[in-house]
Parts: structure tokens; sequence; C-alpha cells
């Protein structure tokens, strides 16, 4: 088992920035990619971005390509998500996922874990 916890969240105002940061702990050496979704309210968990473990190869939805970034540290098993540009269309519960085999990085249904989520609230 993975067990994922994300943090950094929180009410930010448009055009700012935020880091999301998910820690993961258990068998984390069986770890292939992890992902971050996101949900706003009344509707579907869409894909945000995705970074492979091992390679460190980084997957973007088009809706957040050149203002978000995912990155690893493996020595303390966490990746982060750092938001730039922030718009209100970007508020959303945001969740980390951890997937123990290769998956195509938008396919939700493929990720094994997920974290508890984080709000973001991007004020206009």
């Amino acid at each position: 088992q993975v067990q994922l916890v994300e943090s950094g969240g929180g009410l930010v105002q448009a055009g700012g920035s935020l880091r999301l940061s998910c820690a993961a702990s258990g068998r984390t050496f069986s770890i292939y990619v992890m992902g971050w979704f996101r949900q706003a309210p009344g509707k579907e968990r869409d894909f945000v971005t995705a970074i492979s473990w091992s390679t460190g190869n980084t997957y973007y939805a088009d809706s957040v390509k050149g203002r978000f970034t995912i990155s690893r540290d493996n020595a303390k098993n966490t990746v982060y998500l750092q938001m730039n540009s922030l718009k209100p269309e970007d508020t959303a519960v945001y969740y980390c996922a951890a997937a123990n085999s290769w998956v195509v990085p938008a396919r939700l249904g493929q990720y094994d874990y997920w974290g508890q989520g984080t709000q973001v609230t991007v004020s206009s």
C-alpha cells in the first residue's frame, strides 16, 4: 500500500502562485507514475499533470501548460505542483495520485492510490 498526503492548498488572488506537495509513504518503491488531478464543484475529476517516478518525464493538460510545473524529490518521496498565473477557473480540490505500473497519464481510472485532496481557491 501507498499512502499519499497533500498539502499547500489555500486562497490566492488571480495571477498569484501556490505550491502543492504530495508526500508518499509505505511501498513507495512500487510507484511508477504520480499525477495531479482536480475536481471543481459539480464537475468531473480532470487530469492536470503527471510525472514518471524513474525518468522524470512530465505530462500536462493543455489548460495548465506554461503555468504549472510538476517536479519530484525521490529522496523525500514527494511530488510538487508549482502553480503560477492562477486563474479563477483553476479553483478546485486538487488530488494527488500514484500508480504501481505504467499508465496513460491522463486516465484517472488507472491510478492505484489517491490522497484526500487539498482545496485551491482563486479569487478574481
